[in-house]
């Protein structure tokens, strides 16, 4: 992403929005902070688009209505292997 200084985007606003369309977002700055982007219009549409919830995104999966089994360890414990030695930092 490309950094402007303000001075320098009032002055070439033309060019800003050009690389804005060309090369993506664009960054303005005021006293070194960024304050500002620029984006193309269709960037913008796509941020400003409304996301579906989670449960409708699910019901769109290709995988809805598949009959998926599942295995799964239901035991309330589970043998688990720990190290036999624990490295720790050597002070010297």
């Amino acid at each position: 992403m490309a950094t402007w200084p303000i001075r320098r985007a009032k002055a070439r606003l033309s060019a800003l929005i050009k690389e804005a369309i060309k090369h993506g977002p664009q960054e303005i700055t005021l006293r070194g902070k960024v304050v500002a982007v620029i984006l193309c219009k269709i960037e913008y549409e796509k941020l400003k688009k409304v996301k579906p919830s989670f449960v409708e995104f699910m019901r769109q999966s290709p995988l809805v209505g598949l009959d998926i089994k599942f295995k799964r360890n239901r035991s309330l414990t589970r043998r688990i292997h720990l190290k036999d030695e624990i490295s720790t930092p050597q002070a010297s």
